[in-house]
């Protein structure tokens, strides 16, 4: 039975589960407009999960074919991943970030096998030993992967302007860090609750309650540009606690309030990460070094492959963070390249 949310003032929320994932669900939210109701993200491409949001939103007084609109936070799966199935529904329109509309369209074009050459190539560069790198050679990827072929958007998001969501006052705020098209979407409407601060957001990933998202890298096999994930989130959680919403409804988790006391903890965990991690560069390693060194929920014995693969890019993340801060550098001539903490200047 789908589990149902009645957040007032024409919002509800719907648990969309993740199939063999420790995040459980996805929250997809139900906004009343003037023109039908829109969805902001869908949740996982799964039988299980769709035929769970059908019935949620038949539990909220709609149904799938009802649907006038999807907004989506971030391409992810879990997020995007029933955009085309909802569209196929009803013919809604769905409108995404231009930065992971890009990747939307290059997923669907790009064979599989150039992402495995990519993917094999970035982690040699970054010390992986050939023992992980080999399987990724001579993979073939299984046609019933989620994410393989996403639903393209038919429309924009645009930063700083408001949705065309007629009757609502949905404004786009972007928040590159997880994703580098992710959006929050501000609700520009006074609380039905009347909490104290300024309206609702919807918070995709970028703040989440209890957890941190994961900063990786924004990949790219056809664009060499050093982007600075990290970076982009710091300055984007400073953006959202600018706003004061009442309340944050994000994406997995639950509900809550004072955004800016969040942020100033996310903040915090990271600079304080950020000093660990320089603290392990006192000898030149490689970013498959530093992620084996770093912390994670679990020992590095025990985390599997394809998790692996994402603490590496979290590690390079934070690796390109410290060298544009000038706490870090480059090895001149090493291969694979490492990384060792600069003398911080005095002051």
């Amino acid at each position: 039975m789908a589990t149902v949310y009645d957040h007032g003032g024409g919002v509800k929320s719907i648990q969309v589960p993740i199939p063999d994932n420790p995040l459980g669900h996805t929250l997809v939210y139900v906004v009343d407009t003037d023109r039908g109701p829109v969805l902001v993200d869908t949740g996982w491409d799964d039988p299980t999960s769709w035929d769970t949001l059908a019935e949620g939103l038949v539990a909220c007084g709609t149904a799938p074919g009802d649907i006038h609109g999807v907004v989506i936070t971030h391409h992810h799966p879990d997020h995007h991943g029933l955009s085309g199935t909802v569209r196929e529904a009803s013919g809604a329109w769905i409108a995404m970030h231009a930065a992971d509309a890009a990747i939307v369209r290059r997923t669907r074009a790009t064979r599989p096998g150039r992402w495995f050459s990519y993917m094999a190539a970035k982690l040699t560069a970054a010390g992986a030993p050939d023992a992980h790198v080999a399987p990724l050679r001579t993979a073939h990827r299984p046609s019933t992967l989620p994410g393989l072929s996403p639903a393209a958007p038919d429309r924009e998001i645009v930063p700083g302007e408001l949705l065309d969501l007629p009757g609502r006052r949905l404004r786009a705020i972007w928040t590159p860090g997880h994703t580098p098209g992710h959006v929050c979407l501000h609700l520009e409407e006074e609380h039905p609750a009347r909490l104290p601060g300024h309206g609702r957001l919807f918070s995709g990933d970028h703040l989440l309650p209890e957890i941190t998202p994961h900063i990786g890298l924004y990949e790219d096999p056809d664009d060499t540009t050093v982007t600075d994930p990290l970076g982009d989130y710091l300055a984007s959680l400073e953006r959202v606690a600018r706003l004061a919403p009442a309340e944050v409804l994000p994406a997995h988790q639950h509900t809550f309030t004072d955004a800016p006391a969040r942020v100033r903890e996310l903040l915090t965990h990271h600079e304080s990460r950020l000093t660990d991690l320089q603290a392990l560069l006192a000898e030149p390693l490689t970013p498959w070094q530093l992620a084996e060194r770093m912390e994670w929920n679990r020992p590095w014995s025990h985390i599997p492959y394809g998790s692996r693969n994402i603490a590496i890019a979290e590690a390079e993340a934070h690796l390109r963070r410290l060298v544009k801060l000038g706490r870090a550098e480059a090895v001149a001539g090493s291969e694979p390249v490492t990384y060792v903490a600069s003398a911080r200047p005095s002051l």
